[in-house]
């Protein structure tokens, strides 16, 4: 099966630019916890992403004011990436080789045409795979006495 038949096609996108405000409106609005940010709405390629963790840890934490800032402000970057024609297996594999719970999906053109999530793919694998997913959402000092 490949990344297409399971991902979420024409996710919400944000730009660098994006008020904090509005990301969070975004995230509520589609019951998401991470908006791919992309470079620009023509080209739509993926440079970082935003979690509702990125805000809380990096901004609400910090007790810095969250309506006088934007989504590169704190916003994660480098942006991990998936084609669409790629496997899941070959996802799962990004996923936990980057211990990290959704991906970005891109077209032919690098294009943000969809996001996978943990919760996507725990819906539609095998136990194996399901085995391998739970590795993902393993705590790094974990792998670490696994090693």
């Amino acid at each position: 099966m490949q990344v297409r038949n399971l991902m979420t096609s024409n996710p919400a996108c944000c730009t660098p630019d994006t008020p904090l405000k509005d990301v969070a409106a975004m995230m509520l609005r589609c019951d998401c916890g991470e908006i791919p940010v992309v470079d620009n709405r023509n080209s739509m390629r993926p440079i970082g992403v935003i979690t509702d963790r990125d805000i809380t840890i990096r901004v609400v934490a910090e007790g810095r004011n969250p309506f006088d800032m934007k989504t590169s402000d704190c916003m994660s970057q480098p942006c991990i990436t998936v084609s669409q024609d790629a496997s899941i297996m070959d996802c799962i594999r990004l996923l936990e080789e980057h211990q990290i719970r959704r991906i970005p999906v891109v077209d032919e053109q690098g294009r943000c045409c969809g996001i996978v999530s943990q919760a996507d793919i725990a819906r539609r694998i095998d136990h194996h795979a399901a085995e391998v997913l739970k590795e993902v959402s393993m705590p790094a000092e974990a792998h670490r006495h696994k090693q």
